[in-house]
């Protein structure tokens, strides 16, 4: 029993540590400085005071995205005349454009378009200073059924913007958690991994208030395990600028979980 309670807290210890490195390097969420949802047309993006995708700093104008829906055409068009045609996140890794210090994509969210604005020297100013969890919980790495549902399901999902996604949901993970059975809804499900998104008694009080994720591998079998100690916080607690999915109503559980990654309260190392 010892060998294993070592064995897993040394495998915590090593995948906090990539939470931590994860975090603090310049492709961080930390680093996020703005999202601007785009309109079809010129959206012109630069520092001064009318542009409606604002810079913090930098050239007055830089250039301009430029979305033509119709045509399926998305690009970038710098002042200094370079062109150069953007892909979103829709289907992978989006285009990304560098400004001096300032990078930005574009995401795609449900067809609706948003420019994502990066600091890559933000930790110069602010490095990240590490986060908090609970104790290591041996007991909260649990072996769950992973069921098929009857019948797929179709839930609308809320995002901290305040709208909603349509998810199609067809397992389930089951445990039991003080003689009563539980289910979570997994929000993806793919070769690799299960992807959940859930909120527990500890919401708002320790762990952060709108909920945490949870990642699990995907299993072959009929068993699944959710290790809660490797909740963590969603990119919204980090920044104003991710739209990040709440946990359904079904995925609220009626009991705190303390394990995991506790409510991140933006202390800084200066």
């Amino acid at each position: 029993m010892h060998s294993l309670n070592t064995e897993f807290a040394a495998a915590l210890a090593a995948w906090q540590a990539n939470r931590r490195q994860e975090l603090a390097t310049a492709e961080s969420w930390l680093g996020m400085a703005g999202l601007f949802w785009l309109e079809p047309g010129r959206n012109v993006l630069g520092s001064a005071a009318d542009c409606p995708l604002r810079l913090p700093a930098g050239p007055a104008c830089a250039g301009e995205v430029v979305w033509e829906p119709e045509r399926d055409l998305l690009f970038w068009q710098a002042t200094d005349g370079v062109m150069k045609p953007l892909v979103t996140d829709r289907d992978g890794a989006p285009t990304t454009v560098d400004l001096e210090n300032w990078s930005f994509f574009v995401v795609d969210r449900d067809r609706r378009l948003a420019l994502r604005l990066r600091d890559r020297e933000w930790a110069q100013s602010r490095p990240f200073a590490g986060l908090d969890y609970f104790p290591p919980a041996p007991e909260w790495r649990i072996e769950a059924r992973w069921l098929a549902l009857p019948e797929p399901v179709r839930i609308e999902v809320p995002n901290v913007a305040g709208e909603l996604r349509p998810v199609e949901i067809a397992w389930q993970a089951v445990f039991v958690h003080a003689g009563s059975e539980v289910c979570l809804l997994p929000m993806s499900v793919d070769e690799n991994e299960v992807f959940f998104v859930f909120r527990d008694r500890s919401s708002g009080r320790e762990s952060y208030g709108a909920g945490r994720f949870l990642k699990a591998v995907r299993p072959v079998g009929e068993v699944i395990t959710l290790d809660f100690n490797r909740a963590y916080n969603p990119p919204c607690a980090f920044t104003p600028f991710a739209t990040c999915p709440l946990p359904p109503p079904e995925n609220w559980l009626p009991f705190a979980v303390p394990a995991g990654e506790l409510k991140y309260c933006g202390a800084v190392a200066h």
